[in-house]
């Protein structure tokens, strides 16, 4: 059977990258190992403006290097397996940053990204927070940020033994360094300005 409505489907379904690429409907969903969430709306203007800081500040300092900077809608498949049918985890991080051009193919990134980053909103929040952090941590993402444009702050996650490892937040007057972009910095002020 053809999916062409959001709801047609099981919400208590597991369901794999294969499946995911037939539905012809109009929402943005999520596979969180298999199973389906449905993405918030449009974000923000704020958000928006948060975004493309961000974006043009990394695009500006990887311009020539072999990494790569991507925003959603962009599928990040979080399997090693590049098999459609192994895939159960696809998301869309509103940026992430990928090194490895391996990783790449037509629908997006199959595996980890080097640095991921969301900005969080008042519908998404707790997936963010909890179900995204452990999924990117098991896949094994170098770097994740949580950006907080309610109190203009950013929390930095950094892959160490497996597990992400975080020290006080970022806020305006503080400058972010990367661990996982090798000399990359921005100040906290210029991400919200």
């Amino acid at each position: 059977m053809e999916i062409t409505a959001f709801d047609q489907l099981d919400l208590n379904e597991v369901y794999s990258y294969a499946d995911y690429l037939t539905w012809k409907f109009k929402e943005r969903v999520e596979l969180f190992k298999g199973k389906i969430l449905a993405m918030s709306p449009a974000p923000s203007r704020q958000h928006q403006v948060i975004s493309l800081n961000l974006s043009f500040e990394l695009q500006k300092y990887l311009q020539r290097s072999p990494c790569q900077v991507f925003y959603a809608p962009f599928d990040v498949r979080l399997q090693r397996q590049k098999e459609n049918t192994e895939v159960h985890t696809v998301v869309q991080p509103d940026i992430c940053v990928v090194c490895d051009a391996t990783k790449l193919d037509d629908k997006g990134c199959v595996g980890a990204p080097e640095l991921v980053i969301e900005i969080l909103s008042p519908g998404n929040s707790k997936k963010e927070m909890n179900q995204k952090f452990s999924l990117y941590e098991e896949a094994g993402v170098l770097e994740y940020w949580l950006v907080q444009p309610l109190d203009e702050c950013l929390f930095q996650y950094i892959l160490q033994n497996d597990q992400f490892v975080t020290h006080k937040p970022f806020t305006t007057g503080d400058t972010l360094k990367s661990q996982a972009i090798q000399g990359f910095e921005m100040r906290i002020s210029d991400i919200f300005a």
